[in-house]
């Protein structure tokens, strides 16, 4: 006798204590606003995520101080975050690279510590004769060991936003919790201008800091380059995650 359909049993699969986000994201410790568009704006994402903040691990001390120290942070707060039910793991900060081998290792899923992941991606879609170009949020401490963490190459021309009016001064150096937007967004595009202007063999920029995803529209419409992020490389990431079902 055949068994009829709607009576088949279904068995629901346990072992986690959060489902439906299986995305965690690490996150520095900071109190300046995250708008829209920003990695720490839940908005931001057209998928859910789980958070956790790393106590101790200011902007400053992982954008100008190289992150010393906070590297078993970082591992416990992964690990809490695949616990919790995360299948894959990124941060909010594109100079976590220095930190991608030994939290890949550590926690046992996928991690994409950083945006700048994706240059060589970038890089591959480009014609002969151009290259990618970086804008950082500190290009005098984004080091050649960052780079290669994320299997940049040395060479990749870069400028930073640290001598601007507003957004290094918030983001990194917290000097306010306020933050004038229309002027941190001219923060990054002129740093963009720049990048072009110094290196006319840029065919694209990949955006190192997670709260530049905000302002990518003005670079993009100002150089007229393609201009890629975190957000570009998070939805392609959690795509993989959650393979969109056709039938």
């Amino acid at each position: 006798m055949t068994t009829p359909a709607n009576s088949r049993s279904r068995i629901a699969r346990g072992g986690k204590a959060v489902y439906g986000a299986p995305l965690g994201i690490l996150m520095l410790e900071a109190r300046f606003p995250r708008i829209p568009g920003d990695m720490g704006n839940g908005t931001t994402w057209p998928f859910p995520v789980l958070y956790r903040v790393v106590s101790g691990a200011s902007p400053e001390k992982v954008v100008l101080k190289g992150a010393a120290g906070l590297l078993p942070d970082f591992i416990d707060a992964a690990k809490d975050l695949v616990r919790l039910g995360a299948e894959a793991i990124t941060t909010n900060c594109g100079f976590l690279s220095l930190f991608q081998k030994e939290i890949a290792a550590a926690v046992g899923v996928p991690v994409a510590t950083s945006s700048l992941m994706q240059v060589p991606w970038v890089q591959a879609t480009l014609p002969p004769g151009k290259r990618v170009g970086l804008v950082t949020v500190s290009g005098s401490t984004l080091t050649p060991a960052h780079l290669e963490g994320a299997g940049v190459p040395l060479d990749t021309p870069l400028v930073g936003t640290e001598h601007g009016k507003e957004f290094f001064r918030v983001l990194i150096k917290a000097e306010k919790e306020d933050m004038d937007i229309a002027q941190a967004e001219r923060d990054v595009v002129e740093a963009g201008k720049e990048l072009v202007a110094k290196n006319p063999d840029v065919g694209a920029i990949v955006l190192e800091c997670t709260n530049m995803p905000p302002y990518a529209a003005a670079l993009q419409a100002e150089v007229g380059l393609p201009v890629y992020d975190i957000y570009s490389m998070i939805t392609w990431f959690h795509a993989g995650l959650r393979p969109r079902a056709f039938a």
